[in-house]
């Protein structure tokens, strides 16, 4: 008996029930049925062997996609697992879970053996030999009593856990490859022999199902690739992140500190506060011209405002707090409470509006200590933030200038950015219909500037849907910082209001708006971004004066003294060291300009011009140089 399969460009085809999707492909051409890795029929991701027995829409899903990659990299997990098991023994080793993550895959094993990276290569070696097998690898759907029994043969207990936990309605599917057999969901390649190029790369520990109250078992993460320049490729990109990483950078270059004494908390040593000071600064004057008004609200607020803002139902588990007089307070975890009562503190015209309120807010969350990272991760940071105050007919066009804004400063430091619309989320606060306008301003916004956005299901905060902007660095890592989030909600807990054109009042909407994000973790972006060679206007040490010899310290610090004037942060290397031995440092340093005085330029009024990346521009005069110096600071060079 025939069936209809529709296929992704409308193409409707006929075939036997029971066909399976390689053979579909294989009708196709003989070249998507060589990419070919698995297939989707009517949405859902399944294996190239599953029969197709009723009409459906099918796509083949090649390794050229993301879903093609993941089921890729997942079946490499598989013969990780497997290697395991031939090296140290079946019952040596009990498997946790493997799935993909960004990048590569992981699998969670218990295992009496502490592993080293120098284990990696024997295992690397006996996957090889695995692949070279070329094993079918073949799904089976068993009942929940079948496959509990398999894996207590087996002693497999974690194994046991996940069957268990599984709800009662679950297809429970087994994978099996040779000898190895997993639980686990799939899809899969057709057969080992399909993996070309792998790497394992570390071991690490983790909690099983990342619940500290569990077993700690041994982590082992690779990376796979259809294609070893892809791989090499990869490979390449981890080593130049390892030499930009800002944990190194910041202790080379004296940015900020770490202590046992604030886990999870930045010390800003005097470089470091010059970059973030800079970046303040470049927000502060875009906003003054942007007639925002600049607030510093407490850190520590009283509990109950935290329950009316609703972040006491939906993020108390990441906030601090404390008892005052025998009263409960929290820190806070965000600032818009607080602009809420600022905005509440005195009647408002609908002629004042929009109300562009900007803090830099001290923030402080609640991060677990494993998930902590360097600037990337921390337990208190501070936010760009602003919230915006408008009428429902102000809020396009306020979006619209608070996405400009956010373009005009990323494009300063050459970001480009990706958006992404996120919706209401399961924990959401408030009515759907009003969520329903606040979604639809935003997508009405993102359409009309023909802005390429993808939707972000159900990501959005808890009290209204937002876009997000993930800036792409020097290494093209993606990072999420600027967002606009769009509110109805909040202006109705703190009862906001304003006196419309009839005398009677209306409820504002509230924009929520940040460029940076987090500065802290925007300095430890840019840090990697420019791999420690900041840009002239952001460098921490702009100008670095050489003197040749003790002789002409006090000639170097003539011409400090008129940089400084200038408002060019200099210093003088006076330490009795050779010429080159300064040049050198002055290199690893990354200061962008560093001017050598002698006899010859303290007789002349000059200094000898070195530029970092260029080299030696020669010998120039002092106000020559300071009005170069100027001028490339104020282009944002």
């Amino acid at each position: 008996m025939s069936i209809e399969i529709t296929l992704p460009d409308g193409t409707v085809k006929e075939y036997q029930r029971g066909t399976t999707l390689a053979q579909i492909a294989e009708s196709i051409s003989m070249g998507l049925a060589k990419n070919a890795v698995a297939g989707k029929v009517d949405g859902k991701l399944v294996d190239l062997q599953r029969e197709v027995n009723q009409n459906s829409q099918v796509e083949i899903v090649t390794l050229d996609s993301p879903e093609g990659l993941e089921v890729y990299r997942h079946s490499t997990a598989h013969v990780m697992a497997q290697a395991l098991k031939r090296i140290y023994g079946e019952q040596a080793v009990k498997l946790g879970i493997g799935p993909v993550i960004e990048d590569g895959f992981y699998y969670d094993i218990d295992i009496e053996k502490p592993l080293s990276s120098d284990d990696l290569s024997a295992i690397e070696a006996e996957m090889g030999r695995i692949i070279q097998e070329n094993l079918p690898i073949v799904r089976y759907e068993v009942s929940r009593e079948d496959a509990a029994a398999l894996f207590a043969r087996q002693e497999e207990p974690l194994k046991l856990e996940l069957i268990r936990d599984l709800p009662e309605d679950a297809v429970i599917t087994l994978y099996e490859q040779g000898e190895f057999v997993d639980l686990c969901r799939g899809p899969h390649l057709p057969s080992t022999g399909r993996i070309k190029a792998f790497k394992l790369q570390n071991v690490a520990g983790a909690y099983w199902r990342g619940n500290s109250d569990n077993k700690m078992l041994q982590r082992i993460y690779g990376t796979s690739f259809p294609k070893k320049a892809q791989l090499d490729e990869h490979l390449e990109m981890l080593e130049e992140a390892k030499k930009r990483d800002h944990r190194k950078l910041g202790k080379e270059l004296e940015l900020f500190m770490f202590s046992e004494e604030a886990p999870g908390m930045p010390f800003y040593l005097p470089n470091g506060m010059t970059i973030r000071t800079e970046l303040e600064n470049l927000i502060r004057g875009l906003q003054r011209q942007r007639d925002y008004d600049e607030v510093r609200t407490p850190f520590m607020m009283n509990r109950r405002m935290w329950e009316q803002s609703g972040h006491w139902d939906h993020y108390k588990d990441n906030m601090y707090f404390t008892d005052v007089d025998d009263t409960p307070y929290a820190l806070k975890p965000m600032n818009c409470p607080g602009h809420m009562l600022i905005f509440k503190n005195s009647l408002h015209s609908y002629r004042e509006l929009p109300i562009r309120m900007a803090e830099f807010g001290q923030v402080h969350r609640h991060e677990y200590s494993g998930a902590l990272n360097g600037m990337m991760r921390v337990r208190t940071f501070c936010q760009d933030d602003a919230h915006i105050f408008v009428r429902p007919d102000q809020i396009e066009e306020e979006i619209n200038k608070a996405i400009a804004l956010i373009d005009h400063v990323y494009n300063v430091f050459g970001f480009e950015f990706k958006i992404e619309l996120s919706t209401r989320p399961d924990d959401s606060m408030g009515s759907e219909e009003l969520w329903d306008q606040a979604e639809q301003s935003l997508r009405s916004v993102l359409d009309n500037r023909n802005i390429a956005y993808r939707v972000n299901e159900g990501d959005g905060a808890f009290y209204g849907p937002k876009i997000d902007f993930h800036i792409l660095d020097a290494l093209k890592r993606s990072w999420q910082c600027g967002t606009i989030q769009l509110d109805f909600q909040m202006p109705e807990k703190f009862d906001l209001s304003y006196i419309g054109e009839d005398n009677q009042k209306h409820r504002p909407v509230v924009i929520h708006r940040a460029v940076y994000g987090s500065i802290d973790r925007f300095i430890g972006i840019l840090t990697e971004h420019f791999s420690g060679a900041f840009p002239l206007w952001l460098a921490p040490v702009q100008v670095k004066l050489l003197p040749v010899s003790e002789k002409y310290i006090d000639y170097a610090l003539q011409v400090k003294q008129a940089l400084a004037e200038a408002g060019i942060r200099t210093v003088v290397d006076s330490r009795n060291e050779k010429l080159g031995y300064k040049i050198r440092e002055a290199g690893l340093e990354k200061v962008p300009y560093t001017l050598v005085v002698g006899e010859s330029e303290k007789n002349a009024g000059t200094a000898a011009v070195r530029k970092r990346g260029e080299g030696d521009l020669g010998s120039q005069s002092v106000d020559n140089i300071i009005q170069r110096v100027i001028a490339e600071i104020q282009s944002k060079q």
